[in-house]
């Protein structure tokens, strides 16, 4: 979105829409939230969305649509083979990145198995700049193993490096020298590292890397779910890019993969996803998955309607008014918290607003779970739901221990087109009440723990009565109705 200037009052994001249709929002009182949060397990998962006043958990199919997107799902065509909703979508894919072939799932994750079925087998390596928790579970649970290799730079929270999701070349070569280049099916670059802060690459180092790869024979993967936040980032922070449209820098990245998958729960701003294959025979070797895990080839488990509306979404990706909304709230936050002195991931990344948990409340060990007690407290404190990113999003180590993790985060993500300013204003005040009363916080303790992904169906409790100490502060501050 462009910058408004204002004539008595400093700049603020501009939202380039209007409302027109609204979903009421109700605020329990304090007391029926702790309850609500016990109930839950402090697992913010767990929370009925009845009982949540601002849903920040993610991003992933809970982005406004526009009038466009709600109009094109009136002309879908529901066949179940031939679909004409399908062709359009191949068409409007491969106009944008030049690839031809698409294999249609249901969402991102349908992609990562369809690809780690296909590519990977006991003791292979997987090169990344950073893991996302779904992408590793596939690969680890067929015996491959991830190495991470996002630049050091990227694991400093404060800073002010544009591009802290940056891979690093010499990592890079290093490990394929180690692995050996026919052990490394492919490298996966995620556009906007979700794990570590929404933090962004440049074109520069993923033309770099994938050049790499390129000249060992290693197949180039994008993970494009969070692009259309990279694509803003890169039109604003690389210099070399600042005079491309959004399209151009677009089919420029492109260009330097052999398959790009996308969660179109992100990407396009509806509820589906794709793999785009730029070789007809790699296309056909996949293909047969399609049916066997997802659905037919021109539906793939998605919803024809939602295939109409994220058509246009795909389109409206390549408007910067709109992909602009998301970095420049997220910014806003960030900065109006770290102003405040409450520790956040700089600079704003894409997806949402990241809180330094580890130093929060860095008295709590990371083996009780501090970005999950941290993300416990604020719902208690605001019926804010947001996201852990951290231990608890890991899984443990083969003997048992705790893998712990690179950062502790409190995600607080802003789906696009749906959050007021007014909104936002809120979540800063309850985070930053949150901040100068963190010393009553404690630590979290499974009472359930899943063997993969426990993040998503966990119970804990807490390690002491905290919540209750917590909760009685937070009354004193703002009575029994807040």
């Amino acid at each position: 979105m462009p910058v408004i200037k204002f004539y008595k009052h400093d700049p603020i994001p501009m939202e380039m829409h209007k409302v027109k249709i609204v979903q009421q929002l109700h605020l329990l009182p304090a007391r029926e939230r702790l309850e609500k949060m016990k109930k839950a397990g402090y697992n913010t998962f767990q929370l009925h969305n009845g009982d949540i006043f601002m849903d920040m958990l993610t991003d992933s199919g809970v982005n406004a649509m526009s009038d466009n997107m709600q109009a094109a799902m009136l002309r879908a065509d529901d066949a179940y083979a031939g679909s004409e909703t399908f062709y359009r979508m191949n068409d409007k894919l491969t106009d944008i990145f030049g690839m031809k072939y698409l294999l249609p799932t249901h969402q991102g994750r349908a992609c990562e198995n369809i690809l780690a079925e296909h590519f990977v087998k006991p003791g292979n390596c997987i090169i990344m700049n950073y893991h996302f928790t779904t992408s590793k579970a596939h690969i680890t649970r067929l015996g491959g193993h991830v190495e991470e290799l996002v630049k050091d730079e990227g694991l400093i929270a404060q800073s002010t490096l544009p591009f802290k999701g940056n891979i690093d070349l010499d990592k890079i070569e290093k490990c394929i020298e180690k692995e050996g280049a026919d052990n490394i099916p492919y490298m996966r670059l995620e556009a906007g590292t979700n794990l570590i802060g929404g933090q962004p690459l440049s074109y520069e180092n993923m033309k770099a890397a994938t050049e790499i790869t390129r000249k060992h024979g290693i197949l180039n993967l994008l993970d494009a779910s969070l692009l259309q936040d990279n694509l803003y980032f890169i039109k604003t922070r690389e210099e070399s890019m600042k005079d491309k449209s959004i399209r151009e820098i677009t089919r420029m990245i492109a260009d330097l993969f052999d398959i790009i998958y996308f969660s179109a729960r992100k990407f396009g701003f509806a509820r589906g996803g794709g793999i785009l294959v730029r070789e007809e025979q790699m296309f056909h070797d996949m293909e047969d998955l399609i049916p066997m895990y997802e659905g037919y080839l021109t539906y793939g488990g998605m919803s024809v309607k939602e295939m109409e509306a994220m058509i246009e979404g795909f389109e409206e990706s390549m408007d910067m008014d709109v992909i602009s909304q998301g970095p420049q709230f997220i910014q806003y936050c960030v900065d109006q918290l770290d102003a405040y002195g409450v520790p956040m991931i700089t600079p704003g990344g894409g997806l949402g607003a990241h809180v330094d948990a580890s130093q929060v409340v860095g008295h709590i060990p990371q083996e009780e779970y501090p970005a999950g007690a941290l993300t416990a407290a604020l719902y208690i404190c605001g019926g804010i739901r947001g996201m852990e990113r951290g231990t608890l999003s890991e899984e443990r180590n083969p003997d048992g221990s705790e893998r712990l993790a690179s950062m502790e985060l409190l995600r607080l993500a802003f789906p696009r087109r749906v959050f007021t300013l007014s909104q936002t204003e809120y979540v800063i005040d309850r985070v930053k009440w949150l901040y100068d009363h963190r010393e009553l916080i404690g630590g979290l303790r499974f009472t359930h723990e899943p063997k993969t992904l426990r993040f998503f169906t966990g119970l804990l409790e807490p390690v002491s009565d905290w919540p209750e100490k917590l909760l009685e502060a937070y009354i004193a501050e703002f009575g029994e109705d807040q």
